[in-house]
C-alpha cells in the first residue's frame, strides 16, 4: 500500500520512510500486544471462533457495555481497511491498464484526476464477497474462505521478495545508491518466504481452510489464460517512475 502512494507523494525522500519505519511498531502496538493481552487473561483453547475475542475479554472483566464499544471499534476499523484496500487496489489496476496489462477502461480518471473506473470496480468486488452471504448463511464459513484466500493472495506477494533478490544481484550499483536501504534486505527476504511456505502448510492443515486453498488453482489458472491469450504479445510501456527516481531501494516498497 505504500509503495502505491509513493507515485503520489509530494516528497517521497522524508513522507516515505517515515510510513515504512512506522509499520512495525503498528504491527507489535496493535496485533502483537492485543494478542499477548488476550492469551494472558484467556487460555488460547477457550477462545470461541464466532465472537470477538476483545470482546470476550472485557466480558471477564466484568465490563458487558463493552462488548458494544468494541464492535464498534472492530466495524469501523474494517471500513477503514476497505478504505485503503479500494485506493490501493484502484491505482494499481490504473496502473496496470497504463502498461496494458488490464482493460484500457480502467485508464479512465475524473476531473479530480482519481481512476474512477478502477475504484468502482473494487467497490463491486467488495459489494460481491459481501453478497457471499446470500448463498452461505454462516459468517463464520464466509469469513474463512474469504480470509484464506486473500492470505493466500498475500503470500504470492512474496515473488516481489524474489524480485528483489534478483534486483539485488544484477543491479548491485543501485542498491548502493539507495539512500534508504531495507535492513538485512536479502536475509529478511529468505526469512519471509520461508514463513509464507510455513503459512501455507498450516493452511493445508485445517478443513475449513483447506476448502479455500481448492479455489486458488482457479484464480491462478485464469490469470495464465488471461496472460497467454491477450498480453504475451503486448508491448509493455516503460513505467512512469522507477525506484531510483526516488533513491528508494526496491525492496522496501
Amino acid at each position: 500500500m505504500i509503495g502505491a502512494t509513493a507515485a503520489e507523494a509530494k516528497d517521497p525522500h522524508k513522507t516515505l520512510p517515515k510510513a515504512i519505519n512506522a509499520v512495525p511498531i503498528r504491527v507489535m502496538v496493535f496485533y502483537m500486544l492485543s494478542l499477548i493481552c488476550i492469551i494472558s487473561v484467556s487460555s488460547w483453547y477457550a477462545v470461541s471462533a464466532d465472537k470477538s475475542p476483545f470482546v470476550q475479554l472485557f466480558m471477564l472483566t466484568g465490563l458487558p457495555v463493552a462488548e458494544g464499544l468494541i464492535n464498534l471499534v472492530v466495524t469501523t476499523s474494517a471500513i477503514s481497511a476497505a478504505n485503503s484496500g479500494i485506493f490501493c487496489m484502484s491505482r494499481t489496476l490504473f496502473g496496470l491498464a497504463d502498461v496494458n496489462q488490464a482493460p484500457t477502461a480502467f485508464k479512465e480518471v475524473t476531473r479530480r484526476r482519481v481512476p474512477g473506473s478502477s475504484s468502482l470496480f473494487w467497490c463491486l468486488c467488495i459489494s460481491g464477497g459481501t453478497a457471499m452471504l446470500i448463498f452461505i448463511p454462516s459468517v463464520m464459513t464466509v469469513f474463512t474462505i474469504v480470509s484464506t484466500v486473500a492470505s493466500v493472495l498475500l503470500i504470492f506477494i512474496g515473488r516481489w521478495l524474489i524480485a528483489y533478490l534478483v534486483y539485488r544481484k544484477k543491479k548491485p550499483e543501485l542498491h548502493a545508491a539507495s539512500t534508504f536501504k531495507m535492513p538485512l534486505g536479502i536475509t529478511l527476504s529468505y526469512f519471509s518466504l520461508a514463513f509464507f511456505v510455513f503459512t501455507v502448510a498450516l493452511l493445508a492443515l485445517e478443513p475449513d481452510t483447506l476448502s479455500a486453498l481448492y479455489f486458488m488453482p482457479l484464480w491462478f489458472g485464469w490469470l495464465t489464460i488471461a496472460y497467454l491469450v491477450k498480453y504475451r504479445r503486448s508491448s509493455i510501456a516503460k513505467p512512469k517512475f522507477q525506484d531510483a527516481d526516488y533513491g528508494l531501494d526496491a525492496g522496501t516498497n
